[in-house]
Protein backbone atom coordinates (compact mmCIF):
# COMPACT_ATOMS: atom_id res chain seq x y z
CA UNK A 1 0.00 0.00 0.00
CA UNK A 2 1.58 3.59 -0.86
CA UNK A 3 2.14 6.18 1.77
CA UNK A 4 -0.46 8.24 0.62
CA UNK A 5 -3.36 5.35 1.10
CA UNK A 6 -1.26 4.64 4.23
CA UNK A 7 -2.31 7.95 5.78
CA UNK A 8 -5.76 7.81 4.59
CA UNK A 9 -6.12 4.54 6.15
CA UNK A 10 -4.47 6.30 9.46
CA UNK A 11 -6.90 9.07 9.56
CA UNK A 12 -10.14 9.75 10.42
CA UNK A 13 -12.95 9.83 8.63
CA UNK A 14 -14.06 13.30 9.61
CA UNK A 15 -11.74 15.98 11.42
CA UNK A 16 -12.11 16.63 14.56
CA UNK A 17 -12.08 20.10 16.02
CA UNK A 18 -8.75 19.95 17.54
CA UNK A 19 -7.54 18.27 14.67
CA UNK A 20 -9.42 21.46 12.17
CA UNK A 21 -7.44 23.32 14.96
CA UNK A 22 -4.15 22.00 14.20
CA UNK A 23 -4.10 22.16 10.25
CA UNK A 24 -5.06 25.50 10.07
CA UNK A 25 -2.78 26.42 12.59
CA UNK A 26 0.39 24.10 11.22
CA UNK A 27 -0.55 25.94 7.87
CA UNK A 28 -0.66 29.43 8.94
CA UNK A 29 2.38 29.24 10.67
CA UNK A 30 4.74 27.88 8.44
CA UNK A 31 2.77 31.17 6.06
CA UNK A 32 3.56 33.59 8.35
CA UNK A 33 7.41 32.63 7.98
CA UNK A 34 7.31 32.78 4.80
CA UNK A 35 5.48 35.89 4.34
CA UNK A 36 7.78 37.38 7.14
CA UNK A 37 10.55 36.43 4.77
CA UNK A 38 9.23 37.83 2.01
CA UNK A 39 8.10 41.16 2.98
CA UNK A 40 11.34 41.81 4.72
CA UNK A 41 12.64 43.33 1.86
CA UNK A 42 9.81 45.52 1.89
CA UNK A 43 10.48 47.03 5.65
CA UNK A 44 13.92 47.43 4.85
CA UNK A 45 13.73 49.68 0.89
CA UNK A 46 15.06 52.60 2.60
CA UNK A 47 18.01 50.93 3.97
CA UNK A 48 18.64 48.55 1.12
CA UNK A 49 18.70 51.05 -1.48
CA UNK A 50 22.17 52.67 0.35
CA UNK A 51 23.59 48.98 0.70
CA UNK A 52 23.39 47.98 -2.47
CA UNK A 53 22.88 50.35 -5.16
CA UNK A 54 25.20 53.03 -4.03
CA UNK A 55 26.38 53.87 -7.51
CA UNK A 56 23.80 56.62 -8.10
CA UNK A 57 21.99 59.51 -6.81
CA UNK A 58 19.49 58.59 -3.65
CA UNK A 59 15.96 58.97 -6.05
CA UNK A 60 17.41 56.72 -8.62
CA UNK A 61 18.80 54.37 -5.46
CA UNK A 62 15.22 54.50 -4.33
CA UNK A 63 13.76 53.58 -7.49
CA UNK A 64 16.30 50.17 -8.10
CA UNK A 65 15.43 49.12 -4.47
CA UNK A 66 11.98 49.08 -5.40
CA UNK A 67 12.76 47.34 -8.71
CA UNK A 68 14.84 44.50 -6.73
CA UNK A 69 11.75 44.21 -4.20
CA UNK A 70 9.60 43.88 -7.82
CA UNK A 71 11.74 41.33 -8.86
CA UNK A 72 10.92 38.82 -6.37
CA UNK A 73 7.04 39.55 -7.20
CA UNK A 74 8.21 39.05 -11.47
CA UNK A 75 8.96 35.59 -10.33
CA UNK A 76 5.79 34.14 -8.54
CA UNK A 77 3.95 33.41 -11.66
CA UNK A 78 6.81 30.98 -12.69
CA UNK A 79 7.28 29.86 -9.06
CA UNK A 80 3.37 29.05 -9.18
CA UNK A 81 3.46 26.91 -12.34
CA UNK A 82 6.83 24.78 -11.19
CA UNK A 83 5.11 24.00 -8.07
CA UNK A 84 1.88 24.16 -8.86
CA UNK A 85 2.32 20.72 -11.01
CA UNK A 86 4.42 19.63 -8.71
CA UNK A 87 1.63 19.62 -5.99
CA UNK A 88 -1.06 18.68 -8.52
CA UNK A 89 1.39 15.46 -9.15
CA UNK A 90 2.89 14.61 -5.97
CA UNK A 91 1.24 16.33 -3.07
CA UNK A 92 0.00 19.54 -1.05
CA UNK A 93 2.29 18.76 1.52
CA UNK A 94 5.81 17.64 -0.08
CA UNK A 95 5.56 20.32 -2.18
CA UNK A 96 4.85 23.22 0.18
CA UNK A 97 7.56 21.71 2.29
CA UNK A 98 10.11 22.56 -0.01
CA UNK A 99 8.84 25.90 -0.69
CA UNK A 100 9.58 26.91 2.77
CA UNK A 101 13.17 25.43 2.91
CA UNK A 102 13.64 27.58 -0.30
CA UNK A 103 12.49 30.89 0.87
CA UNK A 104 14.17 30.96 4.27
CA UNK A 105 17.89 30.11 2.77
CA UNK A 106 17.30 32.48 0.47
CA UNK A 107 16.25 34.93 3.11
CA UNK A 108 19.25 33.69 5.27
CA UNK A 109 21.79 34.19 2.75
CA UNK A 110 20.54 38.45 1.96
CA UNK A 111 21.78 38.91 5.61
CA UNK A 112 25.53 37.43 4.77
CA UNK A 113 25.34 39.19 1.53
CA UNK A 114 28.52 42.04 1.11
CA UNK A 115 27.24 45.32 0.32
CA UNK A 116 27.66 47.35 -2.86
CA UNK A 117 31.06 49.33 -1.61
CA UNK A 118 32.59 45.55 -0.83
CA UNK A 119 31.77 43.95 -3.80
CA UNK A 120 30.87 46.72 -6.24
CA UNK A 121 28.09 45.59 -8.97
CA UNK A 122 27.93 42.09 -7.77
CA UNK A 123 25.70 42.89 -4.99
CA UNK A 124 23.08 44.08 -6.48
CA UNK A 125 23.41 41.35 -8.99
CA UNK A 126 22.81 38.81 -6.23
CA UNK A 127 20.32 40.29 -4.16
CA UNK A 128 17.61 40.29 -7.40
CA UNK A 129 18.24 37.06 -7.66
CA UNK A 130 18.08 35.93 -3.92
CA UNK A 131 14.68 38.12 -4.58
CA UNK A 132 13.63 36.25 -7.42
CA UNK A 133 14.20 32.66 -5.51
CA UNK A 134 12.24 34.16 -2.74
CA UNK A 135 9.61 35.03 -5.45
CA UNK A 136 9.99 31.30 -6.86
CA UNK A 137 9.48 30.16 -3.52
CA UNK A 138 6.22 32.12 -2.69
CA UNK A 139 4.91 31.46 -5.85
CA UNK A 140 4.31 27.49 -4.80
CA UNK A 141 3.43 28.38 -0.99
CA UNK A 142 -0.12 30.28 -0.91
CA UNK A 143 -1.52 27.64 -3.69
CA UNK A 144 -0.37 24.91 -1.54
CA UNK A 145 -1.61 26.35 2.04
CA UNK A 146 -4.95 27.02 0.76
CA UNK A 147 -5.65 24.29 -1.25
CA UNK A 148 -4.51 22.01 1.96
CA UNK A 149 -6.54 24.05 4.68
CA UNK A 150 -9.85 24.32 2.62
CA UNK A 151 -9.72 20.52 1.13
CA UNK A 152 -9.79 19.80 4.75
CA UNK A 153 -12.40 21.98 5.58
CA UNK A 154 -15.74 21.01 6.54
CA UNK A 155 -19.08 22.28 3.49
CA UNK A 156 -20.01 25.81 4.63
CA UNK A 157 -16.36 26.71 6.61
CA UNK A 158 -14.16 27.16 3.66
CA UNK A 159 -14.46 30.69 3.51
CA UNK A 160 -13.51 31.06 7.77
CA UNK A 161 -11.13 27.96 7.52
CA UNK A 162 -9.58 29.64 4.76
CA UNK A 163 -9.45 33.11 6.54
CA UNK A 164 -6.42 32.34 8.48
CA UNK A 165 -4.50 31.48 5.56
CA UNK A 166 -5.23 35.03 4.16
CA UNK A 167 -4.42 37.07 7.36
CA UNK A 168 -0.97 35.10 7.24
CA UNK A 169 0.69 37.78 4.96
CA UNK A 170 -0.60 40.84 7.18
CA UNK A 171 0.54 38.64 10.25
CA UNK A 172 4.08 38.28 8.34
CA UNK A 173 4.19 41.91 7.40
CA UNK A 174 4.01 42.65 11.14
CA UNK A 175 5.87 40.21 12.68
CA UNK A 176 8.78 41.49 9.97
CA UNK A 177 7.85 45.37 11.26
CA UNK A 178 8.02 44.09 15.02
CA UNK A 179 11.47 42.54 14.24
CA UNK A 180 13.14 45.54 12.31
CA UNK A 181 11.96 47.85 15.22
CA UNK A 182 13.49 45.58 17.59
CA UNK A 183 16.81 45.26 15.95
CA UNK A 184 16.82 49.31 15.04
CA UNK A 185 16.26 49.01 18.92
CA UNK A 186 19.72 46.32 19.28
CA UNK A 187 21.65 47.97 17.27
CA UNK A 188 20.85 51.46 17.50
CA UNK A 189 22.64 53.84 15.57
CA UNK A 190 24.36 50.83 13.93
CA UNK A 191 21.41 49.83 12.74
CA UNK A 192 22.20 50.88 8.62
CA UNK A 193 25.81 49.84 9.16
CA UNK A 194 25.06 46.37 10.12
CA UNK A 195 21.74 45.70 12.21
CA UNK A 196 19.52 45.55 8.83
CA UNK A 197 21.02 42.53 8.97
CA UNK A 198 19.50 40.25 11.75
CA UNK A 199 15.95 40.32 10.58
CA UNK A 200 17.06 38.18 8.08
CA UNK A 201 19.87 36.59 10.19
CA UNK A 202 16.87 35.29 12.15
CA UNK A 203 14.97 33.88 9.66
CA UNK A 204 17.15 30.43 9.68
CA UNK A 205 15.26 30.22 13.13
CA UNK A 206 11.94 30.28 11.95
CA UNK A 207 12.95 28.37 8.89
CA UNK A 208 13.48 25.24 11.61
CA UNK A 209 10.41 25.28 13.38
CA UNK A 210 8.21 25.77 9.93
CA UNK A 211 10.12 22.79 8.50
CA UNK A 212 9.51 20.79 12.15
CA UNK A 213 5.78 21.60 11.80
CA UNK A 214 5.37 20.95 8.11
CA UNK A 215 6.72 17.46 8.57
CA UNK A 216 4.51 16.15 11.06
CA UNK A 217 1.77 17.12 8.96
CA UNK A 218 -0.82 14.38 6.85
CA UNK A 219 -1.44 14.80 3.15
CA UNK A 220 -4.92 16.57 2.19
CA UNK A 221 -7.82 14.15 1.93
CA UNK A 222 -9.00 15.08 -1.04
CA UNK A 223 -5.80 14.22 -2.65
CA UNK A 224 -5.19 11.05 -1.37
CA UNK A 225 -8.50 9.90 -2.42
CA UNK A 226 -8.04 10.91 -6.34
CA UNK A 227 -4.56 9.50 -5.63
CA UNK A 228 -6.64 6.22 -4.75
CA UNK A 229 -8.82 6.19 -7.60
CA UNK A 230 -6.01 6.67 -10.00
CA UNK A 231 -7.26 10.09 -11.45
CA UNK A 232 -4.07 11.99 -10.82
CA UNK A 233 -3.72 14.89 -13.82
CA UNK A 234 -0.46 13.73 -15.98
CA UNK A 235 0.09 17.25 -17.20
CA UNK A 236 -1.71 20.09 -15.30
CA UNK A 237 -0.30 22.71 -16.81
CA UNK A 238 -1.54 21.96 -19.70
CA UNK A 239 -4.92 21.03 -18.67
CA UNK A 240 -4.77 24.34 -17.04
CA UNK A 241 -4.34 26.46 -19.80
CA UNK A 242 -4.66 25.16 -23.06
CA UNK A 243 -8.30 23.90 -22.54
CA UNK A 244 -10.40 27.22 -23.04
CA UNK A 245 -13.42 26.21 -20.32
CA UNK A 246 -10.60 25.95 -17.58
CA UNK A 247 -8.37 28.90 -18.96
CA UNK A 248 -11.71 31.23 -19.19
CA UNK A 249 -12.30 30.83 -15.16
CA UNK A 250 -8.63 31.08 -14.86
CA UNK A 251 -8.85 34.71 -16.81
CA UNK A 252 -11.68 35.56 -15.15
CA UNK A 253 -10.13 34.67 -11.54
CA UNK A 254 -7.42 36.64 -12.47
CA UNK A 255 -8.88 40.35 -13.93
CA UNK A 256 -12.12 39.97 -11.47
CA UNK A 257 -10.77 39.57 -8.26
CA UNK A 258 -6.99 38.92 -7.92
CA UNK A 259 -5.44 41.86 -9.28
CA UNK A 260 -7.64 44.28 -7.60
CA UNK A 261 -7.78 41.92 -4.78
CA UNK A 262 -3.22 42.70 -4.87
CA UNK A 263 -3.20 46.29 -5.27
CA UNK A 264 -5.62 46.79 -2.49
CA UNK A 265 -3.17 44.85 0.01
CA UNK A 266 -0.50 46.55 -1.03
CA UNK A 267 -1.71 49.86 -1.11
CA UNK A 268 -3.57 49.58 2.61
CA UNK A 269 0.18 47.77 3.80
CA UNK A 270 3.39 48.77 1.78
CA UNK A 271 2.35 51.69 -0.58
CA UNK A 272 1.05 53.58 2.64
CA UNK A 273 4.50 53.09 4.48
CA UNK A 274 6.37 54.43 1.35
CA UNK A 275 3.63 57.42 1.20
CA UNK A 276 4.39 58.13 4.93
CA UNK A 277 8.03 58.14 4.98
CA UNK A 278 9.31 59.11 1.34
CA UNK A 279 6.64 61.43 0.55
CA UNK A 280 5.11 62.93 3.48
CA UNK A 281 8.77 62.24 5.56
CA UNK A 282 7.60 60.82 8.56
CA UNK A 283 9.96 59.48 11.17
CA UNK A 284 10.25 55.49 10.01
CA UNK A 285 9.98 54.52 13.60
CA UNK A 286 6.77 56.21 14.04
CA UNK A 287 5.31 55.15 10.77
CA UNK A 288 6.12 51.66 11.01
CA UNK A 289 4.80 51.74 15.23
CA UNK A 290 1.46 53.46 13.35
CA UNK A 291 1.07 50.82 10.56
CA UNK A 292 1.59 47.99 13.57
CA UNK A 293 -1.04 49.42 15.57
CA UNK A 294 -3.59 49.64 12.44
CA UNK A 295 -2.09 45.94 11.21
CA UNK A 296 -3.01 44.28 14.37
CA UNK A 297 -6.51 46.05 14.00
CA UNK A 298 -7.03 44.98 10.90
CA UNK A 299 -5.99 41.66 10.65
CA UNK A 300 -9.23 39.52 12.05
CA UNK A 301 -11.43 41.22 9.90
CA UNK A 302 -9.69 38.97 7.22
CA UNK A 303 -10.95 35.91 9.07
CA UNK A 304 -14.35 37.95 9.61
CA UNK A 305 -15.01 38.33 6.00
CA UNK A 306 -13.95 34.35 4.97
CA UNK A 307 -16.35 34.00 7.55
CA UNK A 308 -19.07 36.18 6.34
CA UNK A 309 -18.53 35.00 3.31
CA UNK A 310 -19.86 31.53 4.18
CA UNK A 311 -23.26 33.36 5.10
CA UNK A 312 -23.63 35.85 2.35
CA UNK A 313 -21.52 34.63 -0.73
CA UNK A 314 -18.47 35.19 -1.25
CA UNK A 315 -18.95 37.69 -4.58
CA UNK A 316 -21.18 40.67 -2.69
CA UNK A 317 -17.98 41.54 -0.14
CA UNK A 318 -15.38 40.98 -3.15
CA UNK A 319 -17.01 43.41 -4.68
CA UNK A 320 -18.04 46.13 -2.13
CA UNK A 321 -14.45 45.96 -1.12
CA UNK A 322 -13.14 46.85 -4.63
CA UNK A 323 -15.77 49.17 -5.12
CA UNK A 324 -14.87 51.13 -1.86
CA UNK A 325 -11.25 51.30 -2.78
CA UNK A 326 -11.85 52.91 -6.26
CA UNK A 327 -14.24 55.28 -4.81
CA UNK A 328 -12.10 56.41 -1.54
CA UNK A 329 -8.21 56.06 -2.41
CA UNK A 330 -7.94 59.95 -3.48
CA UNK A 331 -9.83 61.01 -0.13
CA UNK A 332 -7.99 59.19 2.38
CA UNK A 333 -4.58 59.70 0.82
CA UNK A 334 -5.08 63.06 0.84
CA UNK A 335 -6.62 62.63 4.49
CA UNK A 336 -3.54 60.98 5.48
CA UNK A 337 -1.74 63.98 4.10
CA UNK A 338 -3.04 66.34 6.06
CA UNK A 339 -3.25 64.25 9.48
CA UNK A 340 0.33 63.02 9.31
CA UNK A 341 2.06 66.13 7.69
CA UNK A 342 -0.01 69.02 8.16
CA UNK A 343 2.73 71.71 7.94
CA UNK A 344 3.34 70.31 4.02
CA UNK A 345 0.00 70.25 3.51
CA UNK A 346 -0.59 73.86 4.20
CA UNK A 347 2.71 75.12 2.72
CA UNK A 348 1.71 73.25 -0.52
CA UNK A 349 -1.54 74.89 -0.80
CA UNK A 350 -0.48 78.44 -0.11
CA UNK A 351 3.09 78.36 -1.40
CA UNK A 352 2.60 75.90 -4.74
CA UNK A 353 6.16 74.72 -6.33
CA UNK A 354 5.80 75.28 -10.00
CA UNK A 355 8.67 73.77 -12.04
CA UNK A 356 8.76 75.46 -15.65
CA UNK A 357 10.60 73.75 -18.12
CA UNK A 358 11.13 72.16 -21.86
CA UNK A 359 10.26 68.62 -21.54
CA UNK A 360 13.04 67.59 -24.00
CA UNK A 361 15.76 69.15 -20.84
CA UNK A 362 14.10 67.15 -19.01
CA UNK A 363 14.97 64.11 -20.40
CA UNK A 364 17.92 62.12 -18.92
CA UNK A 365 20.89 60.92 -21.28
CA UNK A 366 23.65 58.14 -21.79
CA UNK A 367 27.35 59.09 -21.13
CA UNK A 368 29.59 56.93 -23.91
CA UNK A 369 29.90 54.01 -21.51
CA UNK A 370 26.19 53.41 -20.69
CA UNK A 371 25.08 55.24 -17.54
CA UNK A 372 22.34 57.34 -17.45
CA UNK A 373 22.72 61.08 -16.56
CA UNK A 374 20.83 63.16 -14.27
CA UNK A 375 22.62 66.17 -14.59
CA UNK A 376 20.28 68.74 -16.85
CA UNK A 377 19.21 71.55 -14.73
CA UNK A 378 15.79 70.40 -14.96
CA UNK A 379 17.08 66.87 -13.59
CA UNK A 380 18.95 68.10 -10.85
CA UNK A 381 15.94 70.52 -9.84
CA UNK A 382 13.28 67.46 -9.69
CA UNK A 383 16.09 64.90 -8.25
CA UNK A 384 16.30 67.90 -5.34
CA UNK A 385 12.42 68.43 -4.65
CA UNK A 386 11.79 64.59 -5.05
CA UNK A 387 14.44 63.90 -2.48
CA UNK A 388 13.23 66.66 -0.08
CA UNK A 389 9.58 65.11 -0.40
CA UNK A 390 8.10 68.43 -1.92
CA UNK A 391 5.44 68.20 -3.87
CA UNK A 392 5.57 70.36 -6.82
CA UNK A 393 3.81 70.60 -10.90
CA UNK A 394 5.71 70.72 -13.94
CA UNK A 395 4.07 73.41 -16.85
CA UNK A 396 5.92 72.75 -20.32
CA UNK A 397 7.65 75.76 -21.92
CA UNK A 398 10.06 76.47 -24.72
CA UNK A 399 14.17 76.44 -24.37
CA UNK A 400 16.46 75.48 -21.82
CA UNK A 401 16.33 77.46 -18.96
CA UNK A 402 14.13 76.06 -16.29
CA UNK A 403 12.51 78.01 -13.38
CA UNK A 404 11.15 77.38 -9.82
CA UNK A 405 8.61 78.71 -8.09
CA UNK A 406 7.73 78.37 -5.01
CA UNK A 407 5.05 80.91 -4.10
CA UNK A 408 5.81 84.55 -4.88
CA UNK A 409 9.60 83.46 -5.36
CA UNK A 410 11.17 82.33 -8.87
CA UNK A 411 14.20 81.06 -9.39
CA UNK A 412 16.10 80.35 -12.34
CA UNK A 413 18.05 77.16 -13.09
CA UNK A 414 19.53 75.05 -10.59
CA UNK A 415 20.22 76.86 -7.18
CA UNK A 416 20.08 74.88 -4.51
CA UNK A 417 20.93 77.48 -1.75
CA UNK A 418 18.00 79.56 -3.22
CA UNK A 419 15.48 76.80 -3.53
CA UNK A 420 16.20 76.21 -0.08
CA UNK A 421 16.02 79.51 1.18
CA UNK A 422 12.79 79.82 -0.24
CA UNK A 423 11.76 76.16 0.87
CA UNK A 424 12.05 77.38 4.18
CA UNK A 425 10.81 80.87 3.94
CA UNK A 426 7.29 79.01 2.37
CA UNK A 427 7.03 77.34 5.39
CA UNK A 428 7.55 73.75 4.15
CA UNK A 429 9.43 71.42 6.74
CA UNK A 430 12.64 69.34 6.34
CA UNK A 431 10.45 66.51 8.32
CA UNK A 432 7.03 65.91 9.29
CA UNK A 433 6.80 67.25 13.34
CA UNK A 434 6.07 63.83 15.17
CA UNK A 435 4.51 66.06 17.64
CA UNK A 436 2.44 67.25 14.97
CA UNK A 437 0.89 63.83 13.65
CA UNK A 438 -2.59 63.16 14.23
CA UNK A 439 -1.44 59.99 15.33
CA UNK A 440 -5.31 58.66 15.97
CA UNK A 441 -6.86 59.92 12.34
CA UNK A 442 -3.42 57.95 10.98
CA UNK A 443 -4.15 54.70 12.45
CA UNK A 444 -8.21 55.31 11.19
CA UNK A 445 -6.76 55.82 7.96
CA UNK A 446 -4.86 53.09 7.83
CA UNK A 447 -7.32 50.94 9.45
CA UNK A 448 -10.18 51.81 6.60
CA UNK A 449 -7.08 50.85 3.99
CA UNK A 450 -6.43 47.54 5.32
CA UNK A 451 -10.38 46.78 5.86
CA UNK A 452 -10.97 47.18 2.40
CA UNK A 453 -8.19 45.13 1.47
CA UNK A 454 -9.80 42.52 4.31
CA UNK A 455 -13.06 42.59 1.86
CA UNK A 456 -11.12 41.68 -1.24
CA UNK A 457 -8.57 39.28 0.36
CA UNK A 458 -10.66 37.33 3.38
CA UNK A 459 -12.80 35.12 0.96
CA UNK A 460 -10.65 34.94 -1.94
CA UNK A 461 -8.85 31.39 -1.13
CA UNK A 462 -12.15 30.34 -1.07
CA UNK A 463 -13.33 31.38 -4.18
CA UNK A 464 -10.00 30.53 -5.52
CA UNK A 465 -10.27 26.56 -4.06
CA UNK A 466 -14.16 26.38 -5.51
CA UNK A 467 -13.17 27.91 -9.41
CA UNK A 468 -10.79 25.00 -9.88
CA UNK A 469 -11.21 21.00 -9.64
CA UNK A 470 -9.46 18.96 -7.55
CA UNK A 471 -6.75 17.57 -10.01
CA UNK A 472 -5.36 20.72 -11.59
CA UNK A 473 -6.29 23.03 -8.60
CA UNK A 474 -3.19 23.72 -7.36
CA UNK A 475 -1.86 24.71 -10.81
CA UNK A 476 -5.03 26.50 -11.98
CA UNK A 477 -5.05 28.81 -8.55
CA UNK A 478 -1.57 29.25 -8.48
CA UNK A 479 -0.95 31.28 -11.25
CA UNK A 480 -3.74 33.94 -11.77
CA UNK A 481 -3.08 34.48 -7.83
CA UNK A 482 0.40 35.37 -8.69
CA UNK A 483 0.08 37.17 -11.66
CA UNK A 484 -2.21 39.09 -9.52
CA UNK A 485 -0.52 39.46 -6.71
CA UNK A 486 2.69 39.22 -8.30
CA UNK A 487 2.72 41.31 -11.19
CA UNK A 488 -0.51 43.72 -10.59
CA UNK A 489 0.60 44.21 -6.74
CA UNK A 490 3.70 43.33 -6.38
CA UNK A 491 4.71 46.35 -8.93
CA UNK A 492 2.23 49.07 -7.47
CA UNK A 493 4.88 50.66 -5.19
CA UNK A 494 7.83 51.12 -8.24
CA UNK A 495 5.14 52.38 -10.74
CA UNK A 496 3.66 54.49 -8.32
CA UNK A 497 6.53 56.16 -6.70
CA UNK A 498 7.79 56.89 -10.36
CA UNK A 499 4.80 58.32 -11.10
CA UNK A 500 5.48 60.84 -8.33
CA UNK A 501 8.65 61.17 -9.60
CA UNK A 502 7.63 61.84 -13.17
CA UNK A 503 4.69 64.16 -12.44
CA UNK A 504 5.53 65.85 -8.56
CA UNK A 505 1.97 65.04 -7.83
CA UNK A 506 2.55 62.93 -4.57
CA UNK A 507 -0.90 61.59 -5.03
CA UNK A 508 -0.96 60.94 -8.85
CA UNK A 509 0.85 57.62 -8.19
CA UNK A 510 -2.67 56.59 -6.53
CA UNK A 511 -4.01 56.65 -10.05
CA UNK A 512 -2.45 52.88 -10.31
CA UNK A 513 -4.65 51.13 -7.82
CA UNK A 514 -7.72 53.26 -8.68
CA UNK A 515 -7.42 51.75 -12.22
CA UNK A 516 -6.92 48.23 -11.25
CA UNK A 517 -9.59 47.71 -9.03
CA UNK A 518 -12.16 49.78 -11.06
CA UNK A 519 -11.35 46.89 -14.09
CA UNK A 520 -11.57 44.25 -11.44
CA UNK A 521 -15.18 45.52 -10.25
CA UNK A 522 -16.68 45.95 -13.65
CA UNK A 523 -14.83 42.15 -14.94
CA UNK A 524 -16.05 40.59 -11.46
CA UNK A 525 -19.84 42.17 -11.67
CA UNK A 526 -20.37 40.84 -14.99
CA UNK A 527 -18.17 37.49 -15.10
CA UNK A 528 -17.65 35.98 -11.43
CA UNK A 529 -20.12 33.10 -10.55
CA UNK A 530 -20.89 32.73 -6.68
CA UNK A 531 -19.30 29.43 -5.82
CA UNK A 532 -19.92 29.22 -1.54
CA UNK A 533 -22.08 26.23 -1.92
CA UNK A 534 -19.95 24.51 -4.45
CA UNK A 535 -18.62 20.85 -3.91
CA UNK A 536 -15.06 21.22 -4.15
CA UNK A 537 -14.68 17.17 -4.28
CA UNK A 538 -17.26 17.51 -7.37
CA UNK A 539 -15.79 20.70 -9.24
Amino acid sequence: MSDYLQEQAAAPAGASRSEERKIIFASSLGTVFEWYDFFLYGALAAVISKQFFAGVNDTTAFIFALMAFAAGFLVRPFGALVFGRLGDMIGRKYTFLVTIVLMGLSTFAVGLLPTYASIGIAAPIILVILRMLQGLALGGEYGGAATYVAEHAPPGKRGFHTGFIQSTATLGLLLSLLVVLGSRYISGDEFETWGWRLPFLLSIVLLGISTWIRMSMRESPAFVRMKAQGKLCKSPIRESFTSWPNLKVVLTALFSINAGQAVTFYTAQFYVLFFLTQMLKMDAAQANTLLIISVIIGAPFFVFFGWLSDRVGRKPILMIGLLLATVLYFPMFKALSHYANPQIDAASRQAPIVVSADPASCTFQFDPVGKARFDSPCDKVKTFLVKQGLPYSSVSTSGEAVQVSIGERTIDGYDEAAMRAAIEQAGYPAKADPAQVNQVMVVVLIVAMILIATMTYGPLAAVMVELFPTRIRYTSMSLPYHIGNGWFGGFLPTVSFALVVYTGDIFYGLWYPVLVTGISLVVGIFCLRETKDVDIDKV
